[in-house]
């Protein structure tokens, strides 16, 4: 098992993924991880994040 795609939360995308999954830029998704409203997982050369949290941030918003 490679766990930097698999965690016990849910599949990890890279940022491009992310940012297509919430339909904003990835620069969008960068400015979310340094504030802290999303974890940033991965590597210092790869960023990945963890869908369902990107599922219940976007589900967060479309509330708003």
């Amino acid at each position: 098992m490679n766990d930097d795609v698999q965690t016990p939360r849910g599949k990890r995308v890279p940022t491009s993924l992310a940012a297509l999954a919430l339909g904003v830029r990835e620069g969008t998704i960068r400015q979310w991880a340094r504030r802290g409203k999303i974890t940033r997982y991965g590597t210092k050369r790869q960023a990945l994040y963890d869908l369902n949290e990107l599922a219940a941030l976007a589900a967060g918003e479309s509330a708003t």
